[in-house]
């Protein structure tokens, strides 16, 4: 049993994208070569304990690529073992690094590996200016460190390097003290922030190389590198600049509203991904020009952030039912620590979706419904396919890499008032 569309709700039709698609087809024999070519089995022979680092991120192959590092170490005559690398996610503490952990799917029996967890940084070198280089005391355990991260543009700061091989050291092995330290400063100083920072933590630990993984618009692994940690400051800026080339956008830059249904920490770090959404949402920085979007709608909280809301400051309109989702004291100690409080700031919320809708639309003012610009997304990280509203639909068709899915229909709602056309699950 359903419900129509109020009146000044429009018209939808489903699209599905097309985006460049280059995928490694095979990663363990990817990792295999370069694993040779950076001659790692010479650098970890002998018995010694590599760590490999890992972090929070939800990236697709990451249990196949720790899974081949692993086995090259272990054939090479190394000790394997799992840091966990996460800064101050997980509440800051090793609990919550062991559940974030587990909830991808990493842990011993996966992996092969033992899985180490600390959240203690220990200061190892200052540079000029005062700031200081941390890592977690568990990372004074091993011998040889390798770095493993997703190479993508960051959602709070733009630079040569933003997400990589460097902010996993800087950031993630820095622990509580070294990701507080890092969000203490202006967006503007981050990049160079990574750059020294993370050039003296490969100088101060034995930091033998990194493996930068890039993921495709639709989340598929397209490339894995290996970096010799000499190499991350020529290397990063250029694999990231590939991963720009590959992101995935909305099929329109000038929307009435934005319908996202699940947003969370699995889809990027912000929970929504403001390279998507066009909103920054940090006092002193201009906000972007495109996409421009009058309001932002989100409709859920994925289970997957075990309550962590970081990013739902930049809605505004939420359902009831993602508030009473929110863990505030794990949402907000995130914000605390990137330093941008007002992505933790709950927006106006309704009890049902339709209701959630029904305002945001309201809000724009009198428009007729064939008038109103709207697209509805999954999520802010798979964006193959959405919905469109007809006043979208001559742009979209026009758009050579675009397909027009079905019919124009109304937007439907159960009896409990939920989405019934739906992206996601």
């Amino acid at each position: 049993m359903s419900t129509q569309n109020k009146s000044n709700m429009p018209r939808i039709v489903r699209v599905r994208q097309r985006f460049k698609r280059p995928v490694v087809s095979d990663i363990p024999a990817l990792i295999r070569d370069e694993f040779k070519r950076l001659r790692l089995d010479d650098v970890v022979k002998g018995g010694k304990r590599v760590g490999i680092t890992v972090g929070s991120r939800g990236i697709r192959d990451i249990l196949h690529v720790l899974r081949a590092l692993n086995a090259e170490i272990r054939a090479s005559g190394g000790k394997p073992v799992l840091l966990a690398a996460m800064g101050s996610h997980g509440g800051g503490s090793e609990d919550g690094q062991s559940e974030i952990l587990r909830s991808l799917g990493i842990t011993e029996e996966s992996i092969g590996a033992p899985v180490v967890v600390c959240a203690k940084s220990v200061e190892i070198g200052e540079m000029l200016g005062g700031l200081k280089a941390y890592v977690l005391e568990s990372a004074l355990s091993v011998d040889i460190i390798l770095s493993v991260n997703r190479i993508k543009e960051h959602t709070a700061f733009h630079g040569s390097v933003e997400s990589g091989l460097f902010k996993m050291l800087v950031v993630g092995l820095g622990g509580p003290e070294g990701a507080a330290q890092f969000h203490s400063r202006g967006s503007g100083e981050l990049p160079k922030l990574l750059l020294d920072i993370g050039t003296l933590i490969t100088e101060k630990m034995p930091v033998a190389a990194g493996f930068a993984i890039v993921e495709n618009g639709y989340e598929e692994t397209a490339m894995i590198r290996g970096v010799a940690a000499e190499d991350f400051r020529s290397a990063e800026p250029e694999i990231l600049e590939y991963s720009r080339s590959l992101m995935p956008s909305l099929p329109a830059k000038n929307l009435d509203a934005l319908v996202i249904e699940e947003m969370g920490k699995n889809y990027s770090g912000t929970g929504i991904d403001t390279n998507i959404i066009g909103r920054l949402r940090i006092e002193g920085v201009p906000e972007p020009e495109v996409p421009a979007i009058q309001k932002i709608v989100v409709l859920d909280l994925s289970d997957e952030s075990h309550g962590n809301a970081n990013g739902i400051g930049l809605a505004d309109a939420a359902t009831k039912k993602l508030v009473e989702k929110i863990d505030r004291y794990v949402t907000y100690l995130n914000c605390v620590t990137t330093g941008f409080m007002i992505r933790g700031a709950t927006p106006v919320y309704m009890e049902t979706e339709r209701e959630t809708i029904d305002l945001a639309i309201r809000s724009l003012g009198v428009k007729k419904p064939e008038e109103i610009r709207l697209i509805q997304i999954p999520n802010t990280l798979h964006l193959t396919e959405c919905f469109v509203s007809e006043a979208l639909l001559p742009e979209v068709e026009a758009l050579p890499e675009t397909e027009i899915v079905g019919e124009l229909a109304d937007m439907k709602f159960g009896e409990d008032g939920n989405l019934i056309d739906r992206i996601g699950k």
